[in-house]
């Protein structure tokens, strides 16, 4: 059976009512002063009438027709009364509006047919005549020898029905204004009633909901008053009780969740039984859809399955390493894993697993690993030459002036290469350094006098190779910099270009406003650079071709500084270039370094 609310079984009722009785007061409303004017203007017509009767005393005998309607007419334009005068054999004698001669016989008229039977005769009707309703009163005529005839006033009823039309439209529009307050009064009273009950039927839902704080209104009436009270008190109890129980949940679920590293929790069966979000982070899945179901369900590795199985196994800790793979790369795992015992301590219940990734760790052991092993061999070439022809010359090349001045010049050149690799390593060390410590200070420079210093600074390597430096910058452009840092940067573009482009070549660099950022490029004409290596350009110790890079000099980390120049002032480097179409070198520093860690130095 369809649930209908109480407010629908009380509302039409009202409505009904309303209707009815506004229906009805309308109607004897409309209808009484209808007849109310209809009865004044038939009594004022009816005395109009007397007084032409009293006029007209001595009979028609010896009074024209003409006459007769000039006596009407000027009734008619004092009173505004229709007049007309019937002889006794229906004859119009005379009239206000039309000639009496041209008029048809009245004696079938219902009024005058009263009148000359001695009464009062009233009749509303269409005028024949003027073809306008009328409210005729017609009253008996005597003369000296008894019944002369009638005399009859008439006003036009268009005016009336208008203006009772006027004040029956009023009545419509106050009856439906009171029809509307009554309908509004009627909904606030069957809320009035429903309310309560509604406010029960929501408390209800807020409690079924968990929401314990939520309390009824307590109304007036007794009997809903007294249930809305037993039911909060019932809440506020169980909400005490709730919340014993969720602080201590809510502490479990705390230390389980801040626990460094990914807690993975399973039963006797291997089925997941609880999970913290690390774990589900480096597993890959979704916590709350994985509980309940098989380890070997939820997670397709192997390495983990077997770890759990062998905890299960197992009566102590046991601890292993293995790798985990994803999309993003893959994620060394170091497990820790010790069975859940029961309180006797005689029957298991599962198996905690703890889980640290120990990626980064292992990365900065490549790194590192792969850093000593590339400055060890850097290192290691000009060592090796120097010590190599130091053992020439001390078994007896030095007596040779030629040989010995030759050797001394090789020695000399690989002294330099090791100082450009230790002064490059610490430049790159103290960038950091200071980057990360936020000691690098920023200020408002002028960046067409940084590179200007720049070209000077490379142009004996330039003029070498017959290489021009140009610059195009807009003589006011200005940025906050570092301007030591930044120099440095275009610096070491402008050396790695001069020492892959042609002889006689052209190297440009260009400094312009673009998108919000301070852009310097540094573009040759170069050999190019494959594209499989436009990606690691920037690692240290990287060379496209290591045999020419040591013979130009290179140390193979001033691409790996700029990196590093343009990170600290919060902006980007990047490379594009194809074999024998030259290179491009963009470096991008915001105009306002908003969250750099150096300080700003007005």
């Amino acid at each position: 059976m369809k649930k209908i609310r109480i407010i629908w079984h009380l509302f039409p009722w009202y409505v009904l009512i309303i209707f009815l009785s506004l229906l009805t007061v309308s109607w004897y409303v409309s209808k009484y002063t209808r007849d109310f004017h209809r009865d004044n203007i038939g009594r004022n017509l009816e005395s109009m009438a007397k007084l032409v009767d009293f006029d007209l005393e001595s009979g028609l005998k010896g009074i024209s027709s003409s006459r007769m309607d000039s006596i009407c007419v000027e009734l008619y334009a004092r009173s505004g009364i229709r007049v007309t005068v019937v002889g006794k054999d229906g004859r119009v004698a005379g009239d206000s509006l039309e000639e009496s001669a041209r008029m048809e016989n009245h004696r079938d008229r219902p009024e005058i047919i009263k009148a000359l039977s001695g009464g009062t005769g009233i009749s509303e009707r269409m005028s024949g005549t003027l073809k306008r309703p009328f409210l005729y009163v017609a009253v008996p005529l005597y003369d000296q020898s008894g019944l002369a005839g009638a005399v009859r006033t008439s006003i036009s009823m268009a005016d009336v029905n208008a203006e009772l039309r006027r004040i029956q439209t009023r009545i419509l529009l106050t009856g439906v204004a009171v029809a509307l307050l009554s309908v509004l009064l009627s909904i606030l009273i069957s809320r009035r009633i429903s309310a309560p009950l509604n406010e029960m039927k929501k408390g209800i839902g807020h409690f079924a909901a968990n929401d314990l704080d939520y309390r009824i209104p307590v109304y007036g009436l007794a009997e809903v008053g007294d249930l809305a009270g037993v039911i909060n008190e019932m809440a506020s109890r169980l909400q005490d009780r709730i919340d014993t129980v969720e602080l201590q949940r809510s502490e479990q679920e705390a230390v389980f969740a801040a626990m460094p590293g990914g807690i993975l929790v399973v039963d006797d069966d291997e089925k997941i039984v609880r999970m913290n979000p690390g774990a589900a982070g480096l597993l890959g899945i979704s916590g709350p859809e994985t509980i309940g179901k098989m380890i070997q369900e939820a997670v397709r590795n192997q390495h983990l399955q077997k770890f759990v199985a062998q905890t299960l196994r197992s009566e102590g800790h046991i601890e292993a390493d293995f790798t985990l793979f994803s999309g993003s790369g893959d994620v060394f795992i170091q497990a820790h894993g010790v069975k859940l015992r029961s309180d006797n301590g005689n029957r298991g219940t599962g198996a905690v697993i703890v889980l640290n990734d120990v990626t980064r760790i292992k990365k900065l052991e490549n790194v590192r690993r792969e850093f000593v092993a590339n400055v060890s061999h850097e290192l290691k070439t000009p060592i090796t030459a120097i010590k190599g022809f130091v053992e020439t010359l001390m078994d007896g090349a030095i007596e040779r002036a030629g040989d010995a001045k030759k050797f001394l010049g090789i020695i000399d050149r690989q002294a330099d290469r090791m100082n450009g690799i230790v002064r490059d390593l610490l430049l790159l060390a103290q960038v950091e350094r200071d980057g990360e410590a936020g000691d690098i200070r920023f200020e408002k420079a002028n960046i067409r006098k940084i590179l200007d210093e720049a070209r000077l600074i490379c142009s004996p390597q330039a003029a070498e190779r017959n290489i021009i430096v140009s610059v195009d910058c807009d003589e006011e452009l200005e940025g906050r910099v570092n301007p030591a840092l930044l120099e440095q940067a275009v610096i070491n573009l402008v050396e790695n270009a001069i020492k892959y482009s042609n002889e006689g070549g052209v190297v440009k660099v260009n400094a312009f406003i673009e998108s919000g950022f301070l852009a310097v490029d540094v573009v040759d004409q170069g050999c190019g650079i494959a594209p499989e290596n436009l990606s690691r350009i920037f690692e240290r110790f990287f060379r496209i071709d290591k045999a020419r890079s040591r013979k130009l000099g290179g140390t193979g980390l001033g691409l790996a500084i700029v990196k590093h120049i343009a990170a600290v002032h919060g902006g980007f480097v990047h490379a594009e270039s194809g074999l024998g179409t030259g290179s491009a070198f963009r470096l991008r520093i915001p105009l306002n370094p908003h969250g750099l860690n150096g300080q700003t130095k007005n």
